[in-house]
């Protein structure tokens, strides 16, 4: 059919997808992910008038500074994520470690809480935590809190930003905090629904920014605890180990990294300890 675009990816172009992106961000694409990467950047081919798959994995690989890659790469990235997502991590911080810190740092006369969603996604995650955290910490360091939320997908950090979300994405917001946190937002067409759109009290807590974590990061000093959840997963254990001991640096003593449920640290060398399934303190 005249016209008709080939959107099959060829062995030799699927070999150059995985070499670009294991470089550019550690992720590791085995044979399996061909066809998801395959359906991912269908949309990214049509919209760009692409007459094949291989024309437009030439375009997008051929220069890695470029708008081009960055929408590659936004096209392939995994952004699975939700409000209070695996619960267990939200209730620790609740029942053990923010009681704990607020205790010492209200004792040392030190205001500051520095948080680290470090695979932030759509924003559900970091302003999770700014809810626990204006719920949860008390006295002298509740005046400065902080929460640096960082991806490498352009796209969604764009949703974060915007703090809008549809009912459904907020249906796992405890009732209390969606009538603290939240507001309806007024839309021009009343035939869409209103979304949901989160509080300046939040928004002013949290700093979005692109971040790759294969590369520099550009802050400096500690956290008190670090979320990098359901990330690692997507890489291989050299890639684990390295970042593991980068975060390790980030913390402060007694900080402690969360990772998803479904990972875990071991098998990979690290001087964290255990303290729960995919909670880790530094001691």
């Amino acid at each position: 059919m005249v016209g008709e675009i080939d959107l099959n990816v060829c062995d030799a172009d699927f070999q150059r997808i995985r070499k670009a992106v294991y470089a550019h961000c550690g992720i590791v694409l085995d044979d399996r992910k061909k066809e998801l990467v395959r359906a991912r950047i269908a949309k990214e081919i049509r919209n760009g008038s692409f007459n094949s798959a291989a024309e437009y994995v030439q375009h997008a690989l051929s220069d890695p500074s470029s708008a081009a890659f960055t929408q590659f790469i936004d096209a392939i990235s995994t952004n699975l994520t939700s409000f209070f997502r695996e619960r267990q991590h939200f209730d620790y911080l609740t029942s053990v470690f923010l009681p704990r810190v607020c205790k010492m740092k209200n004792a040392n006369g030190d205001s500051r809480i520095r948080v680290w969603s470090a695979a932030c996604s759509s924003g559900e995650e970091p302003y999770s935590l700014a809810m626990i955290l204006l719920d949860a910490v008390k006295g002298a360091c509740a005046r400065d809190m902080r929460i640096l939320a960082t991806d490498i997908s352009t796209r969604v950090l764009e949703i974060a930003r915007s703090g809008m979300y549809r009912q459904s994405q907020v249906s796992s917001v405890p009732a209390d905090y969606l009538q603290r946190f939240f507001t309806r937002a007024t839309l021009a067409s009343q035939n869409e629904a209103q979304p949901y759109k989160v509080s300046p009290q939040l928004r002013q807590m949290i700093s979005f920014r692109h971040l790759n974590l294969m590369e520099a990061w550009p802050f400096t000093g500690t956290f008190d605890f670090i979320f990098c959840r359901n990330v690692m997963i997507y890489f291989d254990k050299p890639t684990q180990e390295r970042l593991v001991g980068r975060y390790w640096q980030c913390l402060r003593p007694g900080g402690i990294l969360f990772t998803g449920h479904s990972e875990s640290l071991t098998g990979i060398n690290h001087r964290f300890v255990n303290r729960k399934p995919s909670i880790y303190e530094k001691p």
